[in-house]
């Protein structure tokens, strides 16, 4: 995380522009830090962790995507930030078509009837970073186009400085804060932004998954294809898929006669890419999987993905292990190689807390599946727990374990949905786990 945040090299009349444009933005920071301001002191004194997340909606897409980064990351932020930052969605209004429009133009270059035969002015999705359409291309194939909202890069780099600038300045002024490292995190969350900003890297991520499932001669599981003479840095088009939610049984049924064995190829694509691709998919939640007509799997959206240094797999490989034979003291101790401690850590009593969370998440399991939200909120609530129960004993997580975890859990809610007999982890069907 060492270093200064990410610079874009623009000419001078981009970087003049662009400048005035940032001003403008920390003033319109300010005075909503203001307003909060005011109304704290004329008694609206909701709880901190909500008032924070209320604030971040207020001043849009960076600190929304910043919401979401606490969210997910139990391994930085205080617990009751973490469960009230699950509340802030990315949904937010749709601009106008004839917005998009000029982007796309200004993107691709050349006249859009050369590359749409037909462009659905309604979007299919809007968050504060994009905004998703469907289209069909000349040659015929159903599309969709993922299109960056105006501005949103600019306004990304100056509210992550000005958050960079006052991380610092609060390290400098309280030498005792410094070892949370703020400013190192204010950079791993650009570094996480900037990533999902660039659609080159998205759809490089989207072929080398599709590599990946080439190289496994898997073809029960695709990726939608990437158009590359219809994408650019700010514009992704791609195949669209036709198909329903992993969640969905009763549609999953229209389409295959085996849903269970539906869910096995789901999991062993993804567990298998945790050693055999570049990174794993780090948001299977039920929107990002689709089963298909044809009744192959879809996985989809891989702006968000995890990576596992070298030196930490075999750590996290023996976690897994130990997970699946209910080994307590062989999960304790490869947590122990994946955290960072300073202490001496009693795995024995680390051991047993774990056993505790295992015995109550038995209990937890329902007789009937929970809905969406419901089943969200109860894999981030044993994330959380187990996370501090690392901490209880000193030990501070990567937040690629955190995102690792996160998705056996999601995985953990589609087996009780769509295969309730079925042992996750006994099951020997699932290759990756044996």
């Amino acid at each position: 995380m060492a270093g200064t945040p990410t610079v874009i090299k623009q000419g001078p009349m981009s970087w003049l522009g662009d400048g005035v444009k940032g001003a403008v933005r920390i003033g319109q920071t300010l005075t909503v830090l203001g307003r909060t301001g005011v109304n704290w002191l004329r008694g609206n004194r909701p709880p901190a962790p909500r008032l924070l997340r209320q604030t971040f909606e207020e001043l849009g897409a960076t600190y929304i995507k910043l919401g979401q980064f606490i969210a997910s990351s139990p391994t930085f932020f205080p617990a009751a930030y973490v469960e009230e930052f699950q509340h802030c969605l990315d949904q937010t209004p749709s601009l106008p078509f004839s917005v998009m429009k000029r982007i796309l133009r200004e993107e691709l270059k050349r006249p859009l009837e050369s590359v749409y035969s037909e462009i659905d002015p309604v979007p299919l999705a809007s968050a504060s970073i994009a905004q998703v359409h469907a289209a069909k291309l000349v040659t015929g194939e159903d599309v969709v186009i993922k299109i960056q909202k105006p501005g949103v890069e600019t306004i990304l780099l100056t509210d992550l400085n000005f958050l960079y600038v006052s991380a610092r300045i609060i390290e400098t002024l309280a030498p005792k804060l410094s070892w949370t490292s703020m400013s190192g995190i204010v950079q791993e969350i650009q570094r996480t932004m900037m990533e999902e900003c660039d659609f080159i890297q998205e759809a490089n991520n989207l072929k080398t998954f599709r590599h990946f499932l080439q190289d496994n001669h898997n073809e029960d599981a695709t990726v939608p294809r990437v158009f590359d003479t219809a994408s650019t840095r700010r514009v992704l088009t791609m195949e669209r898929f036709h198909g329903v939610p992993l969640t969905d049984l009763e549609s999953i049924r229209t389409v295959t006669d085996d849903p269970e064995r539906t869910l096995v190829t789901a999991m062993n694509t993804w567990f298998a890419s945790l050693t055999q691709c570049e990174f794993f998919h780090a948001d299977v939640h039920a929107g990002n999987l689709m089963v298909l007509n044809d009744g192959r799997v879809g996985f989809i959206d891989f702006g968000i993905v995890g990576r596992i240094a070298p030196d930490t797999w075999q750590a996290v490989s023996d976690f897994i292990s130990a997970v699946m034979v209910g080994h307590f003291e062989g999960v304790a101790d490869a947590m122990v190689r994946i955290g960072v401690t300073h202490e001496t850590v009693d795995v024995n009593h680390l051991a047993d807390d774990l056993r505790g969370l295992y015995q109550r998440m038995d209990r937890m399991v329902p007789d009937t599946p929970y809905p969406g939200e419901e089943a969200e909120d109860e894999v981030n609530n044993i994330l959380m727990e187990m996370v501090q129960i690392g901490e209880s004993h000193g030990l501070h997580f990567p937040r690629e374990f955190a995102l690792l975890i996160k998705q056996f859990l999601y995985f953990d809610r589609y087996v009780h949905i769509l295969a309730p007999e079925m042992d996750m982890f006994m099951d020997e069907r699932l290759t990756m786990l044996h």
